[in-house]
């Protein structure tokens, strides 16, 4: 799985905005939502450092349900290539200038045969506060 660069944000002391994060599954596998139906199941979890930026809410694509030899019903997935918003509220006393929103995005991917171990993978923001 990888994450496209996300596109710098001009923002104002103060101001909210929302930041649109493109992640891309490899082919043939997919990987949980970020609420699963089954407690064992890892989901997709973004979370992100303390710094100039509140993280207000994620808002997750809806998934797809897939039949898996794992479940006896379908399981809720991404695949292919999905957009996670992130929605952030500038700090009143942030620093101006240039400056980096950094995030972390834990997944598990799998295929019809297996799942792999599961990954965290860093999601920067490059910020310019004004």
């Amino acid at each position: 799985m990888t994450v496209d660069p996300v596109e710098k944000a001009r923002v104002k002391r103060g101001d909210q905005f929302t930041a649109k994060i493109k992640v891309n599954v490899k082919p043939g596998f997919h990987v949980n939502s970020n609420a699963p139906d089954d407690e064992y199941l890892i989901p997709l979890k973004l979370t992100w450092t303390p710094g100039p930026l509140a993280a207000q809410d994620i808002v997750f694509p809806q998934p797809e349900r897939i039949k898996s030899a794992f479940s006896t019903k379908p399981l809720p997935v991404f695949t292919g290539t999905f957009e996670i918003q992130a929605k952030f509220k500038v700090a009143p006393a942030a620093d101006t200038g240039p400056n980096m929103a950094t995030g972390k995005l834990r997944y598990q991917a799998c295929n019809e045969k297996e799942c792999l171990q599961p990954k965290t993978i860093d999601v920067n923001i490059p910020l310019d506060i004004r």
